[in-house]
């Protein structure tokens, strides 16, 4: 059991799953139960002197908590939860007069060793998507041109212990900028203030420096990689940023000692430098990254606090920033009903951007409708106000039940461009396909998530648990599936047949002998819809009426999927059916099914790998349609697991029910009130 004196530690987040042992508060007037074996203090911090003397003479194992080096999404001094930590038993990565655990970890070639393609691979992640210690800041973009030459002096903060124990002070600071005058005659200097300083919290140590054409203060916070991209050359004391520097591929100076310092990957201008080096040896940056982020650092998962890796966390925040990243600025989205606007605000809206939903707004960056309905509508006032349109829509994937039944959707789709189900001009969608490029672990993820919706027959209308009649024994059987006839997606997509009727017709005319089996849509069936075929008219052109036999039973069932543009034929791809289209759904055109029509914008042939990964994985965002938070795909498709088929008891209906319009009005007061 760990004891924990500090009142601030006793209060992190899912403390126990980061130490990994059950914790118990202590006073320092009270004597240590025997149970407690280790007292954690936070680093080397002062103001936990009398915790280390109390453990010390309690004969108590000493165990030093710092935040890790991929913290959290916002900065620590504002509030944001860490879901990283570190745990030293033999001192503090920053303390370079003796030996940390780190320290010994990357001296460790054998254990790095079977870690390093995992490093790899996380290294990558976090200098192509713009990862960092503290992830809230935007990407750099400078709107004036920028220096042929620059060098990154980077200030840290006033009483940094990393500075302290890492030998520097405020006098190496002010030779840093020198050396970095010196050095780089031809270079414009720029001095990047803390993030913390920025906030206003804290102090620097350069921030009287004295600047002039060559020496500018950099104050703008922006993500540390998107930085470095432009820069030639980085200077620190002990920053963490000049280790993240080194995964860019930067040559970095260091006039501290800081952990990453003396392995033979920085140029060392501190006193204690040759001496620290011949007690740490060489070792790779691959080995102090694996060393680092994966042995000596422990997460937790952001969305439920529970142990995870570090894939895990970044494969999390990676989706949080995208999601970010798309609706910065101000959003207007006017014309939603109230229904519709509860469920979108979690979608539209985050930490760093505005989000106007009233008809009337003040100056916005974009104006968000709801498909192309909703683009008919404000286009014109969108144009008058210069402002660009963007598209929301149902994703692939959505929850239990069929589309009119105003359920939250688990996907939601943003596009700048147009929309996936609009074959007359290009979408984001699209663009994506034409320009994937899947990597080995994206390939593997895109395969895992096609298994487990086949395993559990998974599909974007998940209603209703069949073989096909005798009469069917011997013949090619082709289920036809009818869509809503009024829909959008056959005004836009469909370029030839353009009704199920026809459909049917065509499909009996070119395949006379085949046995046809016909699956109207859901929503076509309960009237709320035009498209329903009546008995009659059905004889003659289908065999059997499929309209009581769950989707995903049907596709199994056929040898062929044939339909104009419907989403099930997306999912008959999943289950390894061969399709054909007679319209342009945004699975059509790639090689992947028979098409009745070409696209010229769609150059590519595509593996289902690549369909998966930008259609179910890249495009979408998932929402959790019981708290409307972001989720990962895998997460959905486990929610579409779990939610029970069949039509469920009156009173569950009616207590469901009751849940619905509850949380309705919550995000509707939330609505109101933010």
């Amino acid at each position: 059991m760990i004891g924990i004196y500090s009142s601030g530690i006793w209060r992190i987040p899912h403390l126990a799953n980061f130490l990994r042992e059950r914790c118990h508060k202590v006073a320092l007037r009270h004597a240590l139960p025997a149970e407690v074996d280790a007292i954690a203090v936070w680093g080397y911090r002062p103001s936990g002197k009398k915790e280390v003397r109390a453990a010390q003479s309690a004969g108590k194992t000493l165990m030093r908590l710092e935040d890790g080096f991929i913290r959290s999404q916002g900065l620590g001094v504002e509030g944001a939860s860490p879901f990283s930590m570190v745990v030293d038993r033999l001192g503090m990565y920053y303390d370079a007069g003796r030996p940390s655990t780190l320290e010994r970890m990357i001296q460790d070639t054998p254990g790095n060793s079977v870690l390093a393609a995992e490093a790899e691979d996380a290294m990558r992640t976090i200098v192509n998507e713009d990862l960092s210690k503290f992830n809230h800041a935007l990407p750099f973009k400078r709107t004036t041109p920028i220096p042929s030459e620059v060098v990154l002096v980077v200030d840290q903060t006033a009483g940094d212990l990393s500075v302290k124990w890492g030998g520097g002070g405020a006098t190496d600071f002010s030779r840093m900028v020198n050396a970095a005058l010196s050095e780089n005659p031809n270079a414009t200097i720029w001095v990047k203030v803390h993030p913390d300083v920025l906030s206003g919290s804290r102090q620097g140590y350069l921030g009287a420096v004295e600047l002039d054409d060559r020496v500018h203060l950099f104050t703008e916070d922006v993500s540390p990689q998107s930085l470095l991209r432009v820069v030639t050359k980085v200077y620190v004391v002990t920053s963490q940023l000049g280790f993240e520097a080194l995964l860019a591929g930067k040559p970095v100076v260091c006039f501290g000692l800081p952990w990453y310092a003396a392995w033979g990957l920085t140029d060392d201008r501190h006193s204690g430098a040759v001496c620290l080096a011949q007690r740490r040896g060489r070792a790779s940056l691959t080995a102090l990254f694996t060393a680092a982020y994966l042995r000596y650092s422990r997460y937790i998962h952001p969305s439920n606090g529970q142990p995870a890796r570090l894939s895990e966390v970044l494969e999390w925040l990676v989706r949080e920033r995208q999601h970010g990243l798309q609706r910065v600025g101000h959003l207007w989205a006017p014309g939603l009903p109230l229904w519709k606007a509860t469920m979108v605000k979690p979608f539209l809206h985050t930490r760093d951007n505005q989000l106007t939903m009233a008809r009337r707004c003040r100056p916005a960056e974009a104006c968000v409708v709801w498909g192309i309905k909703g683009e008919r509508r404000w286009s014109k006032l969108a144009q008058q106000r210069g402002i660009p349109v963007w598209r929301m829509e149902n994703g692939l994937l959505r929850s239990s039940g069929h589309g009119s039944a105003q359920k939250p959707p688990l996907s939601l789709v943003l596009d700048k461009q147009g929309i996936y189900y609009d074959a007359r001009r290009p979408s984001d969608l699209e663009q994506m396909l034409n320009n994937s490029q899947l990597s080995a672990q994206q390939a593997t993820r895109a395969q895992r998530l096609h298994q487990r919706l086949v395993e559990q027959r998974t599909g974007k209308q998940n209603v209703g648990h069949f073989r096909l009649p005798d009469a069917a024994a011997h013949r090619l059987a082709i289920l036809v599936l009818g869509q809503v006839e009024d829909d959008i997606s056959l005004a836009t997509g469909a370029l030839g047949v353009r009704t199920n009727h026809d459909l049917l017709h065509r499909v009996r005319e070119d395949y006379p002998q085949a046995f046809i089996f016909y699956k109207p849509h859901p929503d076509a069936l309960t009237g709320d819809m035009k498209g329903d075929i009546s008995p009659d008219a059905l004889s003659g052109l289908a065999d059997f009426d499929a309209r009581d036999v769950d989707i995903i039973q049907c596709i199994m069932q056929a040898d062929e999927v044939h339909t104009m543009t419907s989403l099930w034929g997306f999912e008959a791809l999943l289950h390894g059916k061969r399709v054909h289209c007679y319209g342009l759904p945004f699975y059509a055109g790639w090689g992947l099914t028979d098409d009745e029509f070409p696209c010229a914008r769609r150059t590519r042939k595509l593996t289902r790998n690549d369909l998966i990964y930008q259609g179910l994985i890249a495009y979408p965002t998932y929402l959790d349609p019981h708290n409307y938070t972001v989720i990962s795909p895998e997460d959905a498709v486990e929610i579409l697991v779990e939610t029970p088929h069949g039509r469920p008891c009156t009173m569950k209906r009616i207590r469901r029910r009751i849940r619905h319009y509850f949380r309705q009005l919550m995000m509707f007061i939330k609505l109101k009130l933010f």
